[in-house]
């Protein structure tokens, strides 16, 4: 398998957890979002959307993150990501969703960007714009943490599991844009124990050889 991705990219990082984690071996083929390689004919014959990361797969070409990660679940079930019970799979699924669908999307390059050129966005207020969203979407994840007795370190149960791989990657990127974590503890307790684990070690923005 080929992974085409970027080193800080979200997507790219939860991507590079789930492989991580299922023990599976990749090659890393880096995208310079810096450089708009994304945007080249080169990618874009992989990916017309132009969007890391994308996964070769002998003559399969996977994109977008969320279909991937669940392509390998499907393909590689052991170990899970996802627990057996129907309910507790919606409750990981949730969390991940979270991330994946309410935090992420509006704080991702392209926004950012847009944000910058057409609305004349400086730091301070990229900055305020991605705290705003991280804080809503962490809010709500760190009081359905807190609402898990069955919780023992990890988002769910007592191993890293879906949604660990999206909330990693979001804590990474909170981190980056200045916002104070301090005021989720339990958010802060996983992140302690996923980063102890050498699957998220391995697949940490700065251990990739993209890193700048």
């Amino acid at each position: 398998m080929q992974l085409h991705n970027f080193f800080r990219s979200g997507t790219s990082h939860r991507l590079r957890i789930v492989l991580n984690l299922k023990g599976l071996a990749y090659d890393y083929v880096a995208v310079d979002l810096r450089k708009n390689e994304h945007l080249g004919a080169a990618f874009k014959a992989l990916n017309p959307q132009g969007l890391v990361p994308a996964l070769v797969d002998g003559d399969h070409v996977l994109t977008q993150s969320v279909a991937i990660i669940e392509w390998l679940e499907e393909r590689y079930p052991t170990p899970a990501l996802l627990p057996t019970d129907v309910n507790d799979r919606v409750h990981v699924r949730a969390l991940a969703a979270i991330v994946g669908c309410d935090i992420h999307p509006v704080n991702n390059k392209r926004i950012l960007d847009t944000l910058r050129a057409s609305f004349g966005a400086d730091d301070a207020a990229i900055n305020q714009w991605c705290g705003t969203w991280i804080g809503d979407g962490f809010d709500a994840y760190e009081a359905l943490l807190a609402a898990d007795t069955r919780r023992t370190g990890f988002s769910f149960g007592s191993t890293a599991t879906l949604a660990d791989a999206y909330l990693i990657p979001q804590i990474e990127s909170a981190r980056r844009f200045k916002v104070d974590l301090g005021r989720w503890p339990l958010i802060m307790a996983v992140d302690a124990n996923c980063n102890a684990l050498e699957a998220f070690q391995k697949a940490a923005p700065m251990a990739q050889p993209d890193a700048s």
